[in-house]
C-alpha cells in the first residue's frame, strides 16, 4: 500500500454505519450510544463531586495549617515562660542566683531559636548590607573602611533566610582626608 492509498479500514463502512443496517441494528446502536453517554455523564458527575470534596478538604487543611502553624514553637516557648514565672516567685535571692537564672532562661530561648532556625544577625566588622542592616548613624573611622559596620546597637534576626528584624548598626564613613 502506498501512502496515498487509503487503507481498506478507512474506506469500508462499519456494520453499524452501513446503509444496509436494519432498523433493529440502528436501535441497538442508539441504545449502546445512550448507555455509553449515561456512563460518561455518571463518571463526570462523580469526578466533579470528588474534585469539589478535594477542594473543600484542602481548604480546611490549609486553614488548620495556618491556624496552628506556630503550635510547636509556642509549645517550646512555654518552658521559657515557666522559667520566668519561677524567677518572679523567688522572694529572697542573690544577684548571682538571679543572673544564673537569667542565663539559663536565655540559653533555653537560644536553643528554641536554633531549633526553629531563628538566627541572630550581629554584623560588627562586616560590610553594611541594607537588606539585613538598618543604619542608625554613620561615623568617621580611621581604621574601619567606609560602608562597614562599626557597632551593633540591636541585633537583628532572620527566620531561615527571611529577615524578621534588621540589625540596628553604626556604619563607617571611612577616613576623612584633610588637606593642609
Amino acid at each position: 500500500m502506498t501512502p496515498e492509498e487509503p487503507s481498506t479500514a478507512d474506506t469500508q463502512p462499519s456494520a453499524e454505519n452501513s446503509p444496509g443496517m436494519t432498523f433493529e441494528q440502528a436501535l441497538a446502536a442508539v441504545a449502546r450510544s445512550e448507555e455509553t453517554l449515561r456512563a460518561k455523564d455518571d463518571e463526570l458527575l462523580r469526578l466533579r463531586a470528588e474534585m469539589e470534596n478535594l477542594r473543600k478538604r484542602t481548604a480546611t487543611e490549609l486553614a488548620q495549617a495556618r491556624k496552628f502553624a506556630l503550635e510547636n514553637f509556642a509549645g517550646e516557648l512555654l518552658a521559657v515562660m515557666d522559667s520566668l514565672e519561677a524567677a518572679q516567685q523567688v522572694t529572697e535571692a542573690s544577684i548571682d542566683s538571679y543572673r544564673s537564672g537569667v542565663e539559663l532562661t536565655a540559653r533555653q530561648l537560644s536553643s528554641i531559636f536554633d531549633k526553629f532556625h531563628i538566627n541572630a544577625i550581629h554584623p560588627e566588622g562586616q560590610r553594611f548590607d541594607p537588606n539585613r542592616h538598618q543604619a542608625i548613624a554613620s561615623l568617621e573611622h580611621e581604621e574601619i573602611p567606609a560602608q562597614n559596620v562599626i557597632s551593633v546597637m540591636q541585633k537583628g534576626f532572620s527566620l531561615h533566610e527571611r529577615i524578621l528584624r534588621p540589625a540596628l548598626v553604626t556604619v563607617s564613613k571611612g577616613k576623612v582626608v584633610t588637606t593642609p
